[in-house]
């Protein structure tokens, strides 16, 4: 969420909502979702990335020794030279230690947590996740901060709202111009709701969840409205992948009649809820077919807050701001991957295979689903192989890979003694460091 007081005012991201629209605005899984949202980059540049393994579902377990590198450029540091003022809410996933942290990457407040709600652990094997108000600890997940592992009962959500509404009501009073990221995470399993909302929904505590961020959200776009801010506002509301597969359906989202999901690159992956919002601005009702990834949130709030983005780097986000007022449709190209769990013969794969030489192409108009590869040898594949294949080679010879952060893991990184937890009596015994070569089992 980017808000100010200008003809620009504030830009709200919600990820993590695991519902699907129909409508494409994608990246997966969710720590390189958030690097490339934050960078406007691809991990592979941003180094947000494994090369260990097949090299996938690289993400930020507690173990994890990198996280996002001092080299990349993050949104708050250059919306900061614009004079806004930026807060995160809910989940970083962007490295466990210190220096990883949002504050030391252009944030100016933070509440939330460098990961999610995974736990309980004992605090003698694997601790459990820290909480923070700015750059220190106010309490772990199932400690201070309550979720009952029976029946999901938990106030997390509520506490982020609170926190969102009263950023908004000291931005406002002080004519200060903001960017709130808003990274609610109740709908990751294991799915958490509040007491009032559990059991009010059809579709088990998922849907709890998913109602009372719905209800949150409404609220967050209510208090615009009271501080008369909404016309100066741009809210943006997306998910940083597909739903998960492996926790559905009791703890996870559907995808509908799209193929696979969370960790692929088909549609069930990448088709995600992308809603923009701008009172005045942009047409209510407006539907869209653009094709687009959160990468290009960097590149088009940097436009709307009238700023350059840096030219010192190769950036992936492209600006969506004519998809936006004016409805126009900018052409880019999606690729495919491994399917785990699913069947669909001769198009998944329990396994990762290679396709550069000869890719899975699919008609999404004619064919959502992808069931149906175009055949090789039909000529709408090579017309759109030649197109393809020039985005490669020039991706290929441009490319200057980052250093991979995602490689190495060790228990001695891991969140025993955080900041701020002498004062709480938190602190736990770090253990000897014992560095690995990060698995990625699935």
């Amino acid at each position: 969420m980017i808000a100010g007081m200008k003809d620009l005012s504030s830009c709200i991201n919600i990820l993590e909502i695991k519902i699907n629209l129909l409508k494409r605005f994608s990246f997966s899984p969710s720590s390189i979702a958030r690097a490339a949202l934050l960078t406007g980059r691809l991990p592979i540049r941003n180094g947000f990335y494994t090369t260990n393994a097949h090299a996938r579902n690289a993400y930020t377990p507690q173990e994890i020794v990198g996280g996002i590198p001092d080299s990349e450029i993050l949104l708050p540091e250059l919306l900061r030279k614009a004079g806004y003022s930026s807060k995160i809410i809910g989940k970083w996933h962007l490295g466990h230690q210190a220096h990883f942290h949002p504050l030391k990457h252009g944030f100016d407040e933070w509440f939330g947590a460098p990961n999610c709600h995974f736990g309980p652990y004992n605090n003698k094997d694997k601790p459990n996740i820290p909480v923070y108000n700015n750059s220190e600890m106010v309490g772990r997940y199932y400690e201070e901060f309550k979720i009952e592992s029976k029946t999901g009962e938990s106030n997390l959500t509520q506490i982020y709202l609170q926190e969102a509404i009263a950023f908004i009501r000291r931005q406002t009073a002080k004519k200060q111009n903001f960017l709130l990221y808003w990274a609610v995470d109740a709908t990751h399993a294991p799915v958490y709701a509040s007491r009032s909302f559990l059991g009010t929904s059809q579709r088990g505590l998922y849907g709890d969840a998913v109602r009372e961020i719905d209800v949150s959200i409404g609220k967050i776009l209510q208090e615009l409205h009271t501080q008369n801010i909404a016309n100066s506002t741009f809210v943006f509301f997306t998910s940083d992948n597909g739903a998960a597969l492996v926790s559905a359906p009791n703890q996870g989202g559907s995808n509908g009649p799209f193929l696979c999901g969370k960790e692929t690159t088909f549609e069930g992956g990448m088709r995600e809820p992308a809603i923009a919002w701008w009172p005045g601005r942009i047409p209510a009702g407006q539907i869209s077919y653009q094709l687009g990834t959160v990468m290009d949130l960097f590149t088009t709030s940097l436009t709307l807050a009238g700023l350059q983005p840096p030219t010192d780097r190769q950036l992936d986000g492209i600006d969506l701001s004519p998809v936006l007022f004016q409805n126009k449709i900018i052409s880019r190209f999606q690729g495919i991957n491994f399917c785990p769990g699913q069947n669909v013969t001769g198009v998944t794969t329990h396994d990762q295979r290679d396709y550069t030489i000869q890719p899975l192409l699919f008609h999404l108009g004619r064919d959502p689903g992808e069931r149906y590869p175009i055949r090789f040898s039909h000529q709408e594949y090579e017309t759109a192989m030649r197109k393809i294949s020039n985005i490669v080679q020039h991706h290929r010879s441009s490319l200057v890979p980052g250093q991979p952060q995602l490689n190495v893991c060790d228990q001695a990184v891991m969140n025993w003694a955080p900041p701020g937890c002498e004062v709480l009596g938190k602190c736990l015994k770090i253990p000897r460091s014992n560095p690995w070569k990060c698995n990625w089992p699935h």
